[in-house]
């Protein structure tokens, strides 16, 4: 059991980065299965070029937007920008700070979908097949063909039941040129992806280090404080129901006990300590007021608001009493 606690509290404490490798193996495998099962080039020259580009940036636009989704941070920074200014100011910094690790971390699915895509070279060999260069790789003395009847026989390339333009240009040679574009434009995105991750990890800490820390330690705050009002509200619900379920009971008790004469029950003991976490809000219209109050107006970041600060920001220490000596005469 400990070792399965360990692994949990690893799990949770790399939440973001685990949830971002589950989302690139789905991404992966999704592209595959596709690629595999389900791409049916139509072998038209009207529709290859929009089947084979919509395959290949259609499915990372819905990833992109999934990710955004399902990021549980999406509703707290709309929250955050929408909320009013109250007692407690709002940072710009810190809310593009959140905006671009949701964007990283959204990026991550359609960045696979992309290269797992050009590197398997379907996409580009239906997309582009009917502008291949006939003079460079097919037959130059086969000319009788006007444009129109060329740009047909190109287009079934991807279909090699159906292709019978061998005499024009051999599938194999077709298929296995497209391929190789589609592969280097492959690993050139993945190169380019690899590089913008590197720049965006390492550099940006280096040029702005104070702003860096500063919006990664209040984006922290904002998510900790939002999952432990929560967890507040959540045990406040679970007390209040608590003790007006007790009331209840208590009340039909009582009225039993007036008609049949039967002796009151003690009330438990723990219905005390259920109203001892109400803090004082026990009905309906106080609840309801302290919840708008938490939205329009957070309480100040500013923990001992009656200590007078110093120039440099922080408070004074605390005077120390000077302790006088006398010897005995």
């Amino acid at each position: 059991m400990d070792k399965f606690r360990m692994v949990f509290q690893f799990l949770q404490s790399n939440q973001e980065s685990f949830m971002s490798g589950i989302c690139g193996i789905m991404a992966l495998a999704s592209a595959q299965l596709y690629s595999a099962f389900d791409f049916n080039c139509p072998c038209l020259p009207r529709y290859n070029l929009a089947y084979g580009l919509g395959v290949l940036l259609v499915p990372p636009l819905i990833l992109f937007l999934l990710g955004f989704v399902l990021n549980n941070n999406v509703s707290m920074l709309a929250e955050e920008w929408r909320r009013p200014q109250g007692q407690r100011q709002k940072d710009a910094a810190v809310l593009r700070y959140m905006f671009c690790s949701m964007v990283q971390r959204a990026m991550i699915a359609p960045a696979v979908w992309v290269s797992v895509t050009l590197l398997d070279g379907k996409c580009i060999t239906c997309a582009f097949c009917t502008s291949l260069p006939v003079e460079a790789l097919g037959n130059a003395s086969h000319r009788g063909l006007p444009q129109g009847e060329v740009k047909r026989v190109l287009a079934r390339i991807p279909c090699k039941e159906i292709y019978d333009g061998q005499e024009l240009i051999a599938n194999e040679v077709a298929v296995r040129y497209l391929r190789c574009i589609s592969q280097a434009l492959g690993w050139c995105f993945v190169l380019l992806m690899t590089t913008l991750a590197f720049l965006v990890r390492s550099l940006r800490p280096c040029f702005t280090q104070a702003v860096f820390l500063k919006s990664r330690y209040w984006s922290h705050y904002i998510d900790i404080e939002r999952k432990l009002f929560d967890e507040t509200c959540a045990e406040h619900a679970k007390s209040f129901a608590k003790v007006c379920i007790q009331q209840f009971f208590q009340g039909m008790s009582k009225d039993l006990t007036a008609t049949h004469c039967h002796p009151p029950r003690k009330a438990p003991t723990d219905a005390g300590e259920a109203s001892e976490k109400l803090l004082g809000i026990t009905d309906w219209d106080t609840m309801n007021i302290a919840l708008k109050s938490w939205h329009r107006c957070k309480p100040p970041l500013h923990l001992h608001p009656d200590a007078p600060h110093s120039s440099n920001g922080w408070p004074p220490a605390p005077r120390r009493e000077a302790v006088v000596y006398y010897s005995g005469v």
